[in-house]
């Protein structure tokens, strides 16, 4: 769990990223979840956003998809959100994400 600090942190590593994800008006689908799989060992960071024609709540979406890959809810700022999680593969390379204490 992300102390308040770690995540104002977190946030302002994350404001300049583009997302690396949308969610169309199809929803989450089961290969959303495969590609937050296979991007968050690589980027540890990774932001989402999701278009207007989905009728599904931004909240509620990054609430599920951070509990089905193991990683933490960063921030929802309007339809964008960012799901952490720390990498031992970066973490190996020395290109791990350091936190606050």
């Amino acid at each position: 769990m992300l102390t308040s600090k770690q995540r104002a942190y977190l946030r302002g590593l994350s404001q300049p990223l583009h997302p690396l994800l949308t969610i169309g008006k199809e929803g989450v689908l089961p290969e959303t979840l495969q590609h937050i799989e296979e991007m968050l060992p690589v980027h540890e960071l990774v932001k989402v956003s999701m278009l207007k024609t989905c009728d599904e709540d931004p909240k509620e979406v990054a609430r599920r998809l951070g509990a089905a890959a193991g990683a933490e809810v960063v921030s929802v700022i309007g339809r964008r959100f960012v799901l952490y999680r720390h990498s031992r593969k970066l973490a190996e390379k020395g290109k791990a994400i350091i936190l606050p204490l």
